[in-house]
C-alpha cells in the first residue's frame, strides 16, 4: 500500500505542476518516486510523464508557439546541439556536483526575486543571449536532465503574457524530453515493469495536468510571473535535497 501512495502522489504531484507552470515535474515526482524505485526506472518514467502530459500544455498555447516559432527557435535549435555535448561532458564532470550547483543557483534566483517587491522588466530583444541559453539548456538536459532550468530563469525575467512564456518553455521542455525519451527506449531502459507503472500513473497524470491547466488559466500575467520564479525556488530546494538525502 505505502508503494502505491508514494507512486500516485508523485504522479499527482507531477502532472498538476506541469499543467500549472509547464515545467518542474521531475522535480516534484521524483521526489516520491526515488524513495521507492531505483533512479534510472523512475528518470525514464518521469520523462514519459512530462513528454505525454507536456502535450497537453503545448495544445493549450498552440497559437502563441505559431506567433512566436521564431523566438522559439532560438532556443530549441542550439539545444539540439547541446544534448550530445551535455551527454558526452557526463564523462568528466560528476551529475551530482553539476546538479547541487544549479541547485544553489536557483535557490539564489528564486530567493532574490521571490523577495523583490517588483519583478524585473528586461525588454530589449536579446538573440545571442537566446542562442546561449537554449544551448546551456540542451548541454544540461544531456548532462543531468535539467534541461529546463536555465531557460525558465531567462524567460521570468521577461515581462511576456503568459501564454507567451509557456509557448517557449513547454515545447522547449517537451521536444528535449522527448529526445531523451527515445535515447532510454533505443537503449532498452524500459523493462515490462516500468511500461505497467507507466500504464499505471499516466491516466492520473493527465488528469492532474488538466488540473494545473484549470488554475493557470486564472492567474494574470504578473501571478504566472510570480509563480514561476517561486517555483524556481522551490526546485532548487527539492533538488539540492534530493541530492543530499538520497
Amino acid at each position: 500500500m505505502e508503494y502505491y501512495v508514494y507512486l500516485f502522489l508523485g504522479a499527482a504531484a507531477g502532472g498538476l505542476i506541469n499543467g500549472l507552470a509547464g515545467f518542474g515535474t521531475a522535480m516534484l515526482a521524483l521526489g516520491f518516486w526515488l524513495q521507492i524505485m531505483p533512479p534510472l526506472q523512475a528518470v525514464s518514467i518521469v520523462v514519459v510523464m512530462s513528454v505525454v502530459s507536456g502535450m497537453q500544455g503545448v495544445w493549450l498555447v498552440r497559437h502563441s508557439v505559431m506567433a512566436q516559432t521564431t523566438r522559439l527557435a532560438r532556443f530549441l535549435l542550439p539545444a539540439l546541439f547541446g544534448i550530445p555535448i551535455g551527454i558526452a561532458a557526463l564523462t568528466i564532470i560528476d551529475p551530482r556536483t553539476l546538479k547541487l550547483s544549479i541547485a544553489a543557483i536557483l535557490l539564489l534566483y528564486g530567493g532574490f526575486f521571490t523577495l523583490r517587491a517588483t519583478l524585473p522588466k528586461l525588454t530589449r530583444r536579446t538573440p545571442v543571449i537566446d542562442v546561449i541559453v537554449g544551448f546551456l539548456g540542451g548541454v544540461l538536459g544531456g548532462a543531468a536532465s535539467l534541461s529546463g532550468a536555465l531557460p525558465t530563469m531567462w524567460c521570468a525575467l521577461r515581462p511576456w503574457p503568459k501564454a507567451e512564456t509557456r509557448a517557449l518553455l513547454q515545447p522547449f521542455n517537451v521536444v528535449v524530453l522527448g529526445l531523451t525519451m527515445v535515447t532510454f527506449a533505443f537503449r532498452g531502459v524500459y523493462s515490462a515493469d516500468s511500461l505497467k507503472l507507466i500504464a499505471i500513473v499516466l491516466p492520473l497524470t493527465l488528469i492532474f495536468a488538466q488540473i494545473g491547466i484549470s488554475i493557470f488559466k486564472r492567474l494574470d500575467d504578473d501571478q504566472f510571473r510570480r509563480l514561476v520564479i517561486a517555483l524556481m525556488f522551490v526546485s532548487g530546494v527539492l533538488l539540492m535535497a534530493r541530492e543530499l538525502l538520497w
